[in-house]
């Protein structure tokens, strides 16, 4: 998986797939690219560091942790600030 924030943007970018997509579907700001048999290629995710500040409040502290270990240490960073 590549992890990449685009701090400008606000996006956070998360490549599951190297295969290419061929449509997307979005849920508030949430937005998941598929397949053409439907598989998740590509999650993208609007307003980062808003999303990931109320996701992280509501999550219980040992999943918090465990999400932002495996965040590469610059996205974490730029996230969190």
């Amino acid at each position: 998986m590549k992890v990449k924030y685009y701090e400008d943007a606000d996006l956070l970018s998360l490549r599951i797939s190297n295969k290419p997509y061929y449509d997307a579907t979005r849920n508030g700001n949430v937005i998941v690219h598929y397949t053409r048999d439907g598989k998740p290629v590509l999650i993208e995710i609007l307003n980062a560091a808003k999303f990931l500040k109320e996701t992280d409040k509501s999550l219980p502290k040992n999943i918090q942790q465990k999400v932002w270990s495996q965040a590469p240490v610059s996205v974490a960073h730029q996230i969190r600030k």
